[in-house]
């Protein structure tokens, strides 16, 4: 397999990474500011006891808050482009099995969830994007 080079402009990668930061600060604030709330949403899920698994859920809710706006900021700032995605689809994942798989009430944030984690793998799998 040939292996093609495309050519995009340095704006529209730059607008990518700062509107798929965003969600992330949102989102953190909302774990910080909202654990009761945060932990109820998950409880209610299919497979919200997997929350449970790495011990209280509050700690492990504010723990993803902290990182998700830490490198939430980071990515939209650009710093470490390629590790803050990485660290953010670590955050992502788990959320989303938690919270959104297995129920149709949550199909539409599911399937926001997995255009996020597209976004992301886009600065994972392009590393010479990132670069001056």
């Amino acid at each position: 397999m040939e292996n093609k080079s495309i050519t995009v402009s340095r704006t529209s990668v730059t607008v990518l990474r700062m509107l798929v930061s965003l969600i992330f600060i949102v989102a953190s604030l909302n774990h910080m500011l909202n654990v009761d709330k945060t932990i109820a949403k998950m409880d209610q899920s299919r497979f919200g006891s997997l929350g449970h698994l790495l011990g209280p859920p509050e700690i492990s809710i504010m723990v993803s808050g902290v990182v998700m706006f830490v490198f939430g900021i980071a990515f939209f700032a650009g710093f470490k482009p390629r590790l803050s995605a990485i660290v953010l689809i670590c955050v992502l994942v788990p959320i989303t099995i938690s919270v959104q798989v297995g129920q149709m009430a949550t199909i539409g944030p599911l399937f926001k969830n997995i255009a996020i984690l597209g976004g992301l793998l886009f600065f994972v799998l392009n590393p010479k994007s990132l670069k001056n």
